[in-house]
Formats: structure tokens, C-alpha cells, sequence
């Protein structure tokens, strides 16, 4: 039977990827590294799939899109900022295929099929489907998450972008905290949620005091994570999420009460009601079109200029601030102009 490089890897105790950049002659790494890979190569018969090389070399026009799931949880908004940004570096060179990584059967990618694939990663269940592509020797982009592979990645510190936003809630005098999260499986999530908790120890405050409830990033998901916690009186309430974010405020309405005048809200990802609806929702903005964009970028000039360029590529996330976070700082500063004045009045 035929060695493989999986067969190689398993022997050198490293990564198909690894083994691959020896054979191959790709990437600056440890020259000695790569030809003790390729001396056991040849110890061990292995002779390159010249036909796979021939596909290979021939061109499909085909890009794969592959999220880690379409159905469960990506979110629609998400999903059409990805489409929109993908499409508009591709044009009509290069026809899309969408597909979900959780519904992939592992063993069954055809190198022929893609020139390329653009994988938006969430989860580390990923790692298998994205090990099968670089055994398979397909150019890969891996966006929305810092994987640590031969690939290039394209994604935004959302752990810093976190704690930007949980700052400016502080900044603005609010103690009594809620917090809406995703699904804690998830690498945003767990980056997120590791951002927001640095922020209070920042401050000398205890994360672990702050009540949180873990959504899903749908709007009835925020809805009920935010009747509950409206228990705990927050005077502000952090969503993982613009869509909860809006589900949350019908809760907050729901209960008579108001934001900002209430309760303040913080979303992320600034899709587009964030700035248009009747609430002008202070967000992290993370441009999902942006990233996508760039990862199209970098897979292209892979594909048509031969350019191999496997940075770790991270993209701003700014804090838009709009309307939805009152400053009770202010009102603190009113309150003592009040007294002052009743003081005045009564010497």
C-alpha cells in the first residue's frame, strides 16, 4: 500500500501540514526539521500521487466557504456579511460553495474540486476538517479565529474589543452589571467573555459577582436571558451580540422600564439596525464583510499570483458609541449641584 503524508506525520509525530511545508518546500521554518522529514519520506517509500499533482495543477474556478455550521449557529446577518464580502473579491471568476463543516463526512474532499477553500471557524471541533484540507494540499484561509496552523488567518481581537466595551460601562459609573454571552463552546465566546472579566479586574472589581446568562445570539435567546437577569436590578446590561442586544431591550420595555434612562445596553458586530432602528445601539463594531474580504484577498493572490502568505492578519474592532448608555456619573455630579445649591439656599 502506498505511504501517504499522513503516514509520514504519524511516524515523525508531527502535524500533515508539517510535513507537508517539507515536502513541498514551503515556508522559511527549520531547514533541519524539514530534511529529517524528507530523509524518513524517502526511508519510508514515499513516492508523490503524480496525478493528484496534475489535478492539482488544473484549475476548477471553484472556492469552498465552509462555516462551522450553518443551522445551529451562525447567524443570518453573519452569514450574508461573509456572502457579500467573499462575492465582491471573487466577482465572477470563481463560483462560491457554501457549506457547513458539521455536516462534512471526513475523508471525502476532492482536491480536484476547490482551488481554494475560506474556512470561518468557531470551535476547535474544526481542527479536523481543517487538518483534512492541508493534507490535502488545498490553499486555506481561516477567518474569524487565530488558528494555530500553515495557513494564513484574518480575524479581530475580540477579547480586547470586549474589554473596550465593559470599560466604557464603568467609565460611565455603572456597578450593578449584567451579562448576556453566546454559546460558551464557541472561540468568540470564551475570547469575549475572557475580555470583559479583564476589563473589572482592571478595576480591582470581581468578575465572578457579575450575573450572566449564555444565549445563543438570537433575538428571543437575549429576550429571555434578560427578563431573568432583570431580577438582579443592572443598571447596565453587556449582550454578546446586536441581536440579543434587541431582544434584550424588548425585555427591559416589557418590564416598564426604559434604555438608556434604565437600563444601559452594549451590543457587538454593528449590523445594520444597530445605527437605523429607534434604538441607536452603542456597539463593538466587528465588519464581518471586512474580514471576509481580506481572507478572499489573500486566498486570490495564493491562486492567481502564486503569492503564499500565511500571516496571522488582525483587523480593527471599533467602539461605536451612540445612545443607549446613560453616564451616572453625570448624574452623581447633578445631584451634588443639587444638595449644594438647597445648602446655599438654607445658609
Amino acid at each position: 500500500m502506498a505511504v501517504t503524508i499522513k503516514d509520514i506525520a504519524k511516524k515523525a509525530g508531527v502535524s500533515y501540514s508539517t510535513v507537508s511545508r517539507a515536502l513541498n518546500g514551503v515556508g522559511a521554518g527549520d531547514t533541519e526539521a524539514k530534511a529529517k522529514i524528507r530523509r524518513l519520506a524517502s526511508e519510508m517509500g514515499y513516492v508523490p500521487n503524480q496525478a493528484a499533482i496534475h489535478l492539482k495543477k488544473s484549475r476548477s474556478y471553484v472556492i469552498g466557504l465552509y462555516f462551522s455550521t450553518i443551522s445551529k449557529m451562525t447567524s443570518p446577518y453573519v452569514l450574508h456579511d461573509v456572502l457579500t464580502g467573499v462575492y465582491s473579491i471573487t466577482g465572477s471568476k470563481y463560483n462560491v460553495v457554501v457549506k457547513g463543516i458539521d455536516m462534512h463526512e471526513p475523508g471525502t474532499l476532492n482536491p480536484s474540486y476547490y482551488d481554494g477553500i475560506i474556512v470561518l471557524s468557531q470551535k476547535n471541533e474544526d481542527m479536523d476538517f481543517m487538518n483534512e484540507v492541508m493534507a490535502k494540499e488545498i490553499p486555506m484561509v481561516v477567518i474569524c479565529r487565530s488558528v494555530d496552523i500553515d495557513a494564513p488567518n484574518v480575524t479581530t481581537d475580540e477579547a480586547r474589543a470586549m474589554e473596550r466595551a465593559m470599560s466604557y460601562l464603568l467609565d460611565n459609573g455603572h456597578r450593578k452589571l449584567a451579562v448576556i454571552e453566546g454559546r460558551p463552546e464557541l472561540d468568540s465566546n470564551r475570547l469575549r467573555h475572557r475580555g470583559w472579566r479583564m476589563a473589572m479586574r482592571n478595576r480591582g472589581m470581581d468578575p465572578d459577582a457579575v450575573p450572566v446568562i449564555n444565549g445563543t445570539y438570537r433575538y428571543a435567546s437575549g429576550y429571555s436571558a434578560a427578563k431573568q437577569l432583570l431580577s438582579y436590578g443592572p443598571t447596565a446590561i453587556l449582550c454578546f451580540n446586536d441581536e440579543m442586544a434587541f431582544g434584550a431591550r424588548t425585555a427591559i420595555t416589557e418590564a416598564g422600564l426604559a434604555v438608556p434612562e434604565d437600563i444601559s445596553l452594549i451590543g457587538f458586530d454593528n449590523w445594520d439596525l444597530s445605527g437605523y432602528s429607534d434604538m441607536h445601539l452603542t456597539t463593538i463594531e466587528r465588519n464581518m464583510c471586512e474580514i471576509a474580504k481580506e481572507g478572499a484577498r489573500v486566498l486570490l493572490r495564493r491562486l492567481d499570483e502564486g503569492v503564499i502568505d500565511n500571516r496571522r492578519i488582525y483587523l480593527n474592532n471599533k467602539l461605536i458609541i451612540r445612545n443607549t448608555v446613560r453616564n451616572l456619573n453625570e448624574d452623581l455630579s447633578d445631584e451634588n449641584v443639587v444638595k449644594q445649591t438647597k445648602r446655599e439656599g438654607e445658609s
